[in-house]
This record gives C-alpha cells, structure tokens and sequence, in this order.
C-alpha cells in the first residue's frame, strides 16, 4: 500500500502523524535565525538546500516549522514536509532486484525523498526481523540518534507493507544519497534523504544502509566481517571502487541464541 508520509505500526504506540510540538510565533513569511523558536539550532536550508555539517560524523538536529507555526507555507524552513519535487523512476536492476532513479538534475544538498512505512517499536521491529526467511527482502531499518545525555534514541521503520518509493533504494558503499532525521510535527522523525552530490537525470539513487554519515571510510570490521556474521549477511553489487562486498549488518534485532 503506497503511502507518501509513514503511519502508525502494528504495535500502534507511536503515531508519527500526532502534532507535539508547539508553532513558532513568526509573523513573516520566512522564518529568520535568532527570531524563530523552530531556528534557535541554526538555519537548516539554503534555497532549499541542506546546510552542510562542518567536518563532523554525524548531521545536528534538523527541526522544520510545523502545522501550528504561524510563518507561511513558503518559509524557507518548510522543505521535507513539502514531499517529492523530482521525477523518480523505479526500475529492473541487473543484480539489485528494483531500484530508483532519477529523471531530471538533482543539486547537491536538496532534499530527494522520504523513507517512509510503519513506524514500529523494537518488539515488533524485532518480530518482524525474525520471522524473515533468507530468501526474503528486509526493507526494516533501524535509526539510532545519540543524545548528549548519552541515551540512544531508536526509530524503526518497515515499509514493506506501507510505503513509498523510498523503499526501492538500493545501497551503495559510495552513495549519492544521505539520510538525515528530520522532525517536523513530533520526535517521530522523517527519514529525510538527502544528494551528497551532484546527480544527473538517468542516475540510480543509493544510500548507505549502515547509516554513515558523509561517505566515512569503512572500518577494518566491516570490511572482515567475522565468520559467523558471514553466513547471514547478503552479498553487495554496489559495483563501488570501496565495495565492502556485503551489505552492512545490524545484529540487535536477532536472537542472540
């Protein structure tokens, strides 16, 4: 079932479409820096790009206006909520299975797509995981934010059921493409997808599964990934000069039997 935003998983204890978070107070029809609550970490986007991190592993907080804001649906800080703005094409991959390209130009730092599907909590994450056979597609991804309190936020979802394109993007160990989470409405982030680059019209889209954030070297365990591990992990055909020849590997949601 196609669906452009996520919804709420089976378990049903988050609903990522509840509005949370309170509306700035911004009479302007664009949002300014030091005037907006939704802006008081920084601006997020630049004609609609994505401000670039300075040299850091991992993307600060993106916080976007919200239904409740008072600025207007042209503010400047209103781009992942704005949904799709590319032709995308899901096609037949030689080796991959599906996969998704681009039609026309896509700049550096715009915003592609969301990855959009159920939004699980780690039981039923979890279950779900399990249940799989080796033969089976898993489209279950797990996001964890690290807090400077030190606690780990864990967002899960699994657009196999309910989705949208984002569920036809393959990985790639040198992707064109970056997820960033993007809160617009609520915590439950938008696992918003971002062009590291440049990406011309007929470009397969990718994105790195394992989460690294700016195309970070592969460590030393990853590119040997211990025999047991082997057996369950899938092969990659990214066909990228630093393909590690699996996809990455999470073993958190497995038994540990």
């Amino acid at each position: 079932q196609y669906s452009p935003d996520s919804v709420a998983g089976a378990d049903g204890d988050i609903d990522p479409t509840e509005i949370t978070f309170p509306g700035c107070s911004c009479l302007t029809s664009s949002c300014e820096v030091h005037m907006c609550s939704c802006l008081c970490r920084g601006e997020n986007y630049d004609s609609l790009c994505l401000r670039p991190a300075e040299e850091e592993e991992y993307a600060r907080p993106v916080f976007e206006c919200n239904a409740l804001c008072q600025c207007g649906e042209s503010c400047q800080n209103r781009v992942v909520q704005r949904g799709l703005q590319f032709r995308l094409e899901v096609f037949k991959t030689e080796k991959k299975g599906w996969g998704l390209r681009t039609l026309e130009s896509i700049a550096k730092g715009r915003f592609v797509c969301e990855y959009a599907g159920e939004v699980l909590g780690f039981n039923e994450a979890r279950r779900r995981i399990q249940a799989q056979t080796a033969e089976d597609s898993n489209y279950l991804i797990a996001v964890r934010e690290h807090l400077h309190s030190g606690r780990i936020m864990e967002t899960f979802v699994d657009p196999t059921y309910v989705g949208n394109v984002g569920r036809f993007l393959n990985h790639s160990c040198e992707p064109n493409l970056f997820m960033v989470p993007v809160r617009v409405d609520s915590m439950v982030p938008k696992l918003a997808l971002f062009a590291a680059t440049d990406i011309s019209p007929g470009e397969e889209l990718s994105y790195d599964y394992s989460g690294r954030f700016h195309n970070l070297p592969i460590t030393h365990r990853e590119q040997e990934p211990v025999e047991k591990e082997n057996r369950l992990r899938k092969p990659c055909y990214c066909g990228s000069r630093t393909c590690a020849s699996f996809l990455p590997w999470d073993s958190s949601l497995f038994s540990t039997d």
